[in-house]
């Protein structure tokens, strides 16, 4: 593979030709002998943990769909809008993740992304009203939308010799807790009593785990605010961002990983809100329907290890994109035609189709061959991203309300597949946006 569909070689390299006028952020291998061991650990610790978090706060509300709407009082369409709010607030908040982590360290910001998925969730179910609950949502999402944009920065920080391999076990983590909260929520809900407040505020305990690590990182001096590029110029002072960042919205591949991101997140928050209940008007039983998601979800566990490593290995990820889009086609079209009897089979096929979440997040890594440009990417793609996902889940609600059945939503999932593809491939080809934005190294 060329250096320049390795971002980790070029920055070596670039590192090796620059003055040494702007230190390198320390990293796990800045000090020696076991501090260097604990302080590496407890940053995969920490990785870990936040990522298990990030989707509990949907799966379980997936899960519980059809009682949080009945106890609320929500319409159809207002529980599409419910399914919508992750997409808004990852989008509008997920903008915001590269300054806070400028002005106070990538650690703090993701520290305080956690303490905000624990109140958020803690809240939620006891709020009261459906103001309340989306409020209380939004909270714990706001913390989600900044773990999730600088998870792809600190591990490109801190292991920029490992992407791939890091890559895949938060992404793995990810998905663990994801298929966890789909599969656990609703009989868990039954052992507590049957309240579906009591099973939505449990996930709030695990939230306030997570916390821990990331007290202990933002105390360590190399928890602190993210370096410039070593070749980069020292800022003037009072001066603002790094001036040599690339120009995002110069880029093509920027504006495919961001379409491609976003279509792929539309995809499957329609299968996280809705799924269950696709399989519930089937006939499915609402235990056998968590079930089911958790399969979809827990698809993610292995591939998400292994796709991200199998990404930094080809030149183009153009491939892997086909072969996830046509499985996604595979499972709707079953969906449509017998949602019950091949149930298993449609829900292993769109497991694997989600794993487009775990490419996404790597190519974000490949396409930049900077952290400063790793870090504008990331924010770019996944707010964009997110932006143009939150009308999908809203459309599916509002048809089938209106249609009466599922024909019309699943048609629409399925042919946004297509343009995923499409963007994918753009996206997956062997270029970084430095070399399209003109920056030099």
């Amino acid at each position: 593979m060329s250096s320049e569909a390795n971002p980790d070689t070029r920055i070596e390299q670039t590192a090796a030709r620059a003055p040494a006028r702007v230190a390198p952020a320390p990293g796990p291998a800045a000090d020696g002998g076991g501090r260097t061991v604990w302080f590496t650990r407890l940053v995969m610790i920490g990785i870990v943990l936040a990522a298990f978090n990030l989707r509990p706060a949907i799966t379980s509300l997936g899960a519980l769909l059809e009682e949080v709407r009945t106890g609320l009082g929500m319409s159809g369409t207002v529980a599409g809008l419910l399914t919508s709010v992750p997409a808004l607030c990852f989008a509008l908040f997920g903008l915001a993740a590269p300054r806070l982590a400028r002005r106070f360290g990538p650690g703090a910001v993701v520290l305080a992304g956690m303490i905000a998925i624990t109140a958020g969730l803690l809240i939620r179910p006891f709020a009261g009203g459906t103001a309340g609950f989306l409020a209380a949502s939004a909270l714990a999402l706001m913390g989600i939308a900044v773990s999730n944009v600088l998870m792809p920065v600190i591990v490109k920080r801190y292991f920029p010799d490992r992407v791939g391999s890091m890559t895949g076990l938060y992404s793995m983590a990810l998905a663990v807790g994801t298929s966890a909260a789909a599969a656990v929520t609703v009989p868990l809900t039954q052992a507590l009593g049957g309240g579906w407040r009591v099973g939505l505020g449990f996930w709030a305990l695990l939230a306030a785990v997570a916390v821990l690590p990331w007290l202990a990182l933002v105390r360590d001096r190399r928890g602190g605010a993210l370096p410039a590029p070593a070749s980069a110029p020292a800022p003037a002072a009072g001066g603002g961002a790094d001036r040599r960042a690339p120009r995002i919205t110069r880029s093509p591949t920027a504006w495919a990983l961001a379409c491609f991101f976003g279509l792929q997140a539309t995809g499957a928050y329609i299968t996280m809100g809705w799924m269950p209940q696709i399989f519930r008007d089937a006939g499915v039983p609402a235990g056998t329907a968590g079930v089911l998601l958790a399969t979809t979800m827990v698809m993610g566990v292995p591939l998400a290890f292994v796709i991200p490593r199998l990404a930094t290995r080809l030149s183009s990820q153009g491939p892997i994109v086909v072969v996830l889009g046509a499985c996604g086609l595979t499972g709707y079209a079953g969906l449509l035609t017998a949602p019950a009897a091949g149930a298993w089979a449609w829900a292993l096929l769109l497991g694997i189709s989600n794993c487009a979440f775990p490419l996404a997040l790597t190519m974000i890594g490949l396409r930049s061959r900077t952290p400063a440009g790793v870090v504008r990417l990331s924010a770019f793609a996944q707010s964009t991203g997110y932006l143009i996902s939150i009308p999908g889940p809203l459309l599916v609600g509002a048809l089938y309300q209106h249609s009466g059945g599922w024909e019309l939503p699943i048609t629409l999932m399925a042919g946004l597949l297509v343009p995923q593809i499409v963007f994918g491939v753009l996206a997956g080809r062997d270029r970084t946006i430095e070399d399209e934005t003109g920056m030099r190294d």
